[in-house]
């Protein structure tokens, strides 16, 4: 991966760090393209049983796309009449989002300062966000003239209600730490100092578990928002099946019955 974005992965864990402290974490071309590459990664690797997405620095978690390249690519698109720079949602954000909420295991977010934008709806399409108690969240997009992506015209909705995400997406401010959690954006608060080992240690603690029925658990919240009741049981009993096949689901009743705690395989 390129350094604009570092990957690892240590027992189970996926740790993605966006590296670009001294530009609040923008979203350049290179970063873009090697976020995508991590998180396509850890999404198809089998020994990948969760993913950390986190930032280096305290001051951002991503402030969303590169202006200062943005404002290059947008002149240099006009002089030759041509719509490249827009199709950085296609190639690059989108994948990214897809990729987080499709994969079947758990994505946290440990978000160490502002998260705008398109770091906005990165935070929004994990599964848990452990949040920084001075962070803080923008949309920004009306800011800039421009609409929704990154996922946020359906994460933020869902989250919130569409008229509170109405009101941040139409009016974009800043939210506070502490709003955010008021809200139910941010799972878990924490001092700035604990940000990273927090984050690790709650990812660490779902890499430990049953991969198989966090996967299940996932998709049956994601499919509920859309689908009815009926259709809505019908799929909890596919995934209840698949969860119930696996060797993690034997290991945890047989831990019961021997009053163990399981030792999960992932599988």
């Amino acid at each position: 991966m390129a350094d604009t974005v570092l990957y690892e992965v240590s027992d189970g864990l996926a740790t993605i760090t966006l590296n670009r402290p001294e530009a609040m974490n923008a979203l350049n071309i290179a970063a873009k393209v090697a976020l995508r590459d991590a998180v396509r990664a850890a999404a198809d690797d089998d020994a990948v049983r969760a993913v950390l997405l986190t930032a280096a620095g305290e001051r951002a978690f991503c402030v969303g796309q590169d202006l200062k390249e943005h404002i290059g690519l947008l002149v240099a698109d006009r002089e030759a009449g041509t719509g490249q720079t827009m199709t950085t949602v296609r190639e690059h954000y989108n994948p990214i989002v897809k990729a987080l909420t499709g994969m079947r295991k758990p994505v946290v977010a440990g978000v160490n300062g502002v998260a705008a934008g398109a770091g906005f709806g990165f935070a929004l399409a994990a599964d848990y966000r452990v949040v920084a108690d001075t962070a803080a969240f923008n949309t920004s997009f009306a800011g800039v003239a421009l609409t929704a992506d990154s996922g946020v015209s359906w994460t933020l909705p869902r989250m919130i209600g569409p008229g509170r995400a109405a009101d941040l997406l139409l009016f974009p401010r800043s939210i506070s730490a502490q709003e955010a959690y008021e809200l139910g954006i941010a799972n878990r608060l924490v001092p700035t100092s604990e940000l990273h080992a927090e984050a690790a240690k709650v990812a660490r603690a779902l890499a430990s578990g049953p991969t198989v029925a966090y996967g299940a658990l996932k998709e049956a919240v994601a499919y509920g928002l859309s689908h009815s009741l009926e259709e809505t049981l019908e799929k909890e009993d596919e995934l209840q099946a698949r969860a119930g096949a696996s060797e993690d689901h034997a290991i945890a009743v047989q831990a019961f019955v021997n009053k163990e705690k399981p030792k999960y395989l992932g599988r």
